[in-house]
């Protein structure tokens, strides 16, 4: 969608406020100008003598505070407004996106940054609170007052008000030449530094290999050269801009503005062609365009961001929800089928070819195979993390699609090695999915999962929240989110790789936790360490998106097929381990 399609489709809810605003702005400029004409004719009448008494002066005084009190009582009120309507549009902007996140496959979270979700939710709809609060009001009046006070000059004499704005086209051929490729320039602006973002994070994320490897004074060479980079052409850009803009806006200043005036004046005086009351008026109002004329140009460029912001915006609202089913059905088992299935995230390259197996109730499914052959890309399949772009995924007959969401993560759970605990109470973490549940009902499932004495030994207990008073390990972070799966008390369940970065005493914990959760249960389990599968009732070995292999650990390890090799160095991987801490 357009940028300026995708603003006015986002400012239209409060349009109607924000034109008010611009009306009630529109009377406040034209207060402004009213002091400056009571100021002349007040001049004009002691000038002639007309101004006798306090009496004689006193009307043109209350138009004066008349002036002032409309420009305040407009002005001000026109702000309110805006600044209502910016409240009305963010809040609806926010259940919007509440909304938008909620129907959203969960696979999207994962092609999407945490940080780029942050900025969609909060700096975007930020960048919209200028241009909603105070852009249109202060555009409005930066182009009102003008008109309104060349207006009275040219009332007062055409020829004042061509030497009132004689310096202005210098500003306006100068701002042309600095913003043109605007869009282009801000585009490569944010590129680079986004490339010195990714290089602080790669840095940060690996100093402590950087330090053991004694590379300390060069892992920083990526960032020094990103900066350098980013420097160099930012520079470039706005080197010269800045040298043109210091120029220009010496056409604008208050001093040359006067001085043009002022001696314009002085040559229409001379001629006969106006008086010098007129003179003063027209170079009073003269100095105060340039503030006005500086607001527009301002007020351009928070409508570039804030447009640039409401297409981010709509680009988060146009993205396809997870289709709902209109006539939702039920799984009567928990059996899960995979029929020719085929799946790809880009419509191009296909991750997933012709996979076909089931899981009956009950059973234990482990899939094994190179990073990259699609485990994780299948096991997701269940959950509906994503659609299959072919074929049917099953649980009890029924297709995942035709299965309401509430009613599908009633079925299946899931412990993935990435763990996501929320900032709140251990104990609302582990209830996520149950949160009528007690205390009680609750320590149950911890301890099952081996962590209810860790829990205890935090400063508050269970109403510890995550990230404040409870800083929890890897492992015990996944003992928690494998409380919260018992205790969802899911039949089906899939576990993708939940001890990958535990160490050995919590790896042998998970696993025990592993072992209450799994009982009775239909599992689906992907692991890297073949052992903790050997009792699975059925492996399959993927390979580029297909299944090559599929059987007990006994009959695979006897095919000498891709499993065997697999069995084979895990098992020199472990000798190795084994020699080398008898060596220590």
């Amino acid at each position: 969608m357009e940028k300026s399609t995708a603003l006015g489709d986002t400012l239209a809810p409060v349009q109607s406020r924000i034109r008010i605003a611009m009306a009630m702005q529109v009377i406040a400029s034209a207060a402004t100008i009213v002091p400056y004409v009571a100021v002349v004719e007040l001049g004009r009448m002691l000038l002639s003598g007309d101004a006798d008494t306090f009496g004689d002066v006193l009307p043109v005084v209350w138009i004066v505070v008349a002036g002032l009190g409309a420009r305040a009582a407009f002005g001000s009120g026109a702000l309110l407004v805006t600044h209502y309507a910016d409240v009305t549009m963010q809040a609806i902007l926010r259940r919007k996106i509440v909304a938008t996140l909620g129907t959203l496959p969960l696979g999207w979270f994962g092609k999407n940054t945490s940080g780029s979700v942050r900025k969609k939710t909060q700096n975007d709809i930020a960048d919209l609170h200028y241009l909603v609060a105070h852009q249109a009001v202060e555009t409005v009046g930066a182009v009102a007052t003008p008109v309104f006070g060349v207006g009275y000059i040219v009332f007062l004499d055409w020829r004042l008000a061509l030497v009132a704005v004689a310096t202005l086209p210098v500003y306006i051929a100068a701002y042309a030449v600095m913003t043109r490729d605007m869009d282009v320039k801000m585009a490569e602006m944010n590129k680079g530094i986004e490339a010195i973002s990714s290089t602080i994070v790669e840095f940060v994320a690996g100093i402590s290999v950087v330090k053991a490897f004694g590379r300390t004074g060069k892992a920083h060479s990526r960032y020094r050269s990103a900066a350098i980079a980013f420097g160099d052409a930012y520079g470039g850009w706005v080197g010269p801009m800045l040298r043109t803009d210091a120029l220009s806006s010496i056409s604008l200043s208050a001093p040359v503005v006067l001085l043009v005036n002022l001696l314009g004046g002085v040559w229409f005086v001379s001629a006969g062609w106006v008086t010098p009351l007129d003179v003063i008026a027209a170079a009073l109002i003269a100095m105060a365009l340039p503030v006005s004329i500086m607001a527009v140009s301002f007020g351009m460029q928070a409508r570039r961001e804030a447009s640039a912001a409401a297409g981010r915006l709509v680009e988060l609202f146009e993205t396809p929800a997870l289709p709902e089913p209109v006539e939702p059905v039920s799984p009567d088992s928990s059996e899960v089928g995979f029929d020719n299935v085929r799946f790809s995230y880009d419509g191009t390259t296909e991750v997933l070819r012709d996979v076909s197996f089931a899981m009956p109730t009950g059973s234990v499914t482990a899939l094994v195979g190179a990073s990259g052959s699609g485990k994780s890309t299948l096991a997701t399949l269940v959950l509906r993390f994503h659609d299959v772009t072919d074929g049917s995924v099953t649980i009890g007959g029924a297709d995942v699609r035709n299965i309401a969401t509430t009613e599908l993560y009633r079925h299946v759970g899931f412990v993935l090695q990435d763990v996501q605990l929320l900032n709140e109470s251990v104990l609302d973490n582990i209830r996520l999915g149950r949160s009528e549940a007690d205390l009680d009902t609750v320590r149950e499932a911890a301890r099952a999962a081996q962590i209810d004495e860790r829990i205890l030994a935090l400063p508050r207990g269970y109403d510890s929240v995550i990230g404040d008073d409870a800083v929890l390990s890897g492992g015990e972070a996944q003992r928690v989110s494998i409380a919260r799966a018992i205790l969802a008390d899911t039949p089906i369940l899939v576990l993708d790789e939940a001890t990958a970065f535990a160490d050995p005493e919590s790896e042998a914990e998970i696993q025990r936790a592993l072992s209450t959760l799994a009982r009775g249960r239909t599992i689906l389990v992907i692991a890297h360490r073949l052992e903790s599968i050997m009792d699975a009732d059925r492996i399959l070995v993927l390979d580029r998106g297909e299944i090559v292999e599929q059987g007990t650990h006994d009959e695979l390890v006897a095919a000498t097929g891709h499993y065997s090799r697999m069995w084979a160095a895990h098992r020199r991987s472990d000798a190795t381990d084994v020699r080398e801490a008898a060596a220590r």
